[in-house]
């Protein structure tokens, strides 16, 4: 009998929890074969098969683990078990010999999404009435709708919200998960710790906007990704870091750590909670590359692919609030860098123009940051740069004045 147990993931974890098991008590595996999925306080990550053999788990979807606990056994003298697939085909055959009997009550079915479960008799009234499966409420077991629950939403239209009838009272309870409690933690740890301020300017989006739509087909076609406004973004700070050193370092007990490169922290909201992967040397990257990281980071956060690598370190954090319809907010540091910049919705509204008023696409921008390192003026000097570069994308490749570096100004 071989052991599997829970493996080390970081220095300073010492706990797990334990998301699911891909693979059943009792079940066959081969060997390095997925069994199951633990998430630590920073990311998730699976535990293969040591062996070939039968699964007996020895703990429950939900435990938190202790590093080294015992996760589960593997029996490697069981025999593997043959002709299993055989069984799974004598229903097909049955289901297809049954089919004119059974058709016209399973069609139906097909109206209801598959996690809803409904008896067939609902599910017949859902997708003849055509019924919103989420405006209905349960009243069967382990949440299954009946017959008489559609036909009561049926005859109180407007009477249901969310899935629950009006003046509800009841509550939900779940355990927070190791990623929550992270996340609570260094927030609360953040706003406790850094002396923290928040600057406020405003962006002038038109001529991003108008660089995107001349050549975002191109630029799709000729690199394999789109051109998002993170990759304008993340290359103007790389600039303003480097000009404004500050900025880009952060506190080690009486010393400041200042960094010559530009490891940006990029924001990405999944369903299990905010994770912040980090793009290394953006300031040698180009716009396509930064845009290929994003997509890549973005996907491994919200499949819970990302290593322990992508998302530790980073020097500077830039988050989008827009992308949900934010206007403005003051985001928090994410520890232990001093600074982190918020992208806020592009909405249109009136502005003076060298006298005359004009309706251009602007957005809001924030920086908030650790007044012990940071003063004021190179604050707002490093968000003044940011709205220069932005709003006059061509001073990105060299970070001023094509012009003026031709004459050497």
């Amino acid at each position: 009998m071989i052991e599997i147990k829970v493996p080390t993931v970081g220095e300073s974890i010492s706990e797990v929890t334990l998301l699911k098991w891909t693979k059943q008590d009792g079940e066959y595996v081969e060997r390095d074969e997925v069994i199951a999925e633990l998430e630590s306080e920073k990311a998730t990550f699976e535990v293969n098969a040591e062996q070939a053999g039968v699964l007996k788990t020895a703990a429950q979807e939900g435990d938190t683990l202790n590093i080294g606990d015992v996760l589960a056994q593997i029996d490697e003298t069981a025999p593997k078990p043959e002709g299993k697939p055989a069984p799974a085909a004598a229903p097909k055959a049955e289901a297809k010999a049954d089919a004119p009997k059974t058709a016209p009550s399973q069609a139906p079915v097909t109206g209801t999404p598959n996690d809803v479960k409904t008896t067939p008799v609902a599910a017949a009234i859902i997708a003849d009435k055509k019924v919103d499966p989420k405006q209905i409420s349960p009243s069967g077991a382990n949440g299954k709708i009946l017959k008489d629950d559609v036909l009561a939403a049926l005859a109180n239209p407007g009477k249901i919200t969310n899935g629950a009838p009006l003046f509800s009272r009841e509550e939900k309870r779940e355990k927070l998960s190791a990623l929550r409690k992270t996340i609570a933690r260094r927030l609360v740890d953040s706003k406790n710790t850094a002396a923290m301020l928040t600057t406020f300017n405003e962006v002038d989006m038109g001529p991003i906007m108008d660089i995107r739509k001349k050549y975002k087909d191109k630029f799709k076609e000729t690199h394999g990704v789109n051109l998002g406004f993170m990759s304008f973004f993340a290359k103007a700070c790389a600039i303003s870091l480097n000009e404004w050193k500050a900025v880009n370092a952060y506190m080690d007990g009486d010393h400041i750590v200042y960094h010559d490169y530009c490891d940006i922290s990029i924001a990405v909201s999944t369903p299990r909670g905010l994770t912040v992967p980090v793009i290394r040397n953006v300031e040698s990257l180009s716009m396509a590359d930064v845009e290929r990281k994003v997509v890549e980071l973005a996907g491994k956060a919200r499949d819970n692919k990302l290593t322990m690598e992508e998302l530790q370190g980073g020097t500077f954090t830039i988050t989008n609030g827009g992308v949900f319809g934010s206007l403005m907010s003051t985001p928090i540091i994410n520890q232990p860098q001093s600074a982190i910049l918020g992208m806020h919705k592009i909405q249109e509204r009136p502005m003076a123009i060298n006298g005359k008023v004009e309706i251009r696409q602007m957005m809001y921008i924030a920086l908030s940051y650790d007044h012990r390192i940071i003063d004021g003026r190179e604050s707002v000097s490093f968000l003044v740069r940011v709205k220069e570069l932005l709003e006059n994308p061509e001073l990105l490749l060299f970070g001023k004045d094509p012009v003026q570096t031709l004459l050497e100004l």
